[in-house]
């Protein structure tokens, strides 16, 4: 198998992570000063969007929409649909290449 598809999923969900974790410090800080904030769509998005580990770093470091019950369950499943996707990748693309 080609492990090249498991390492660019992994540096991509790394990245991405990265970002929507920043994103969700970001929107704490702006809410403790009452600032304009970030969009919950945008902040969900990010987290479908291969940012499941940023987004439960969020949740649970930062402390940030722990009361809103959909980000626990976004957040959750995200993460769990992000590993399911890689043992897909590392068990099955290396038979199609």
């Amino acid at each position: 198998m080609n492990p090249v598809f498991v390492y660019i999923y992994v540096i991509i969900w790394f990245f991405i992570s990265i970002l929507t974790f920043v994103l969700y410090k970001i929107d704490k800080e702006k809410s403790k000063k009452g600032q304009f904030r970030i969009k919950e769509r945008d902040l969900l998005l990010c987290t479908i969007a291969l940012g499941s580990i940023g987004g439960l770093m969020g949740l649970y470091i930062v402390r940030h929409k722990t009361k809103h019950w959909y980000f626990v369950l976004i957040n959750w499943l995200s993460f769990i649909t992000h590993c399911y996707v890689l043992y897909y990748i590392f068990t099955n693309v290396g038979a199609i290449v």
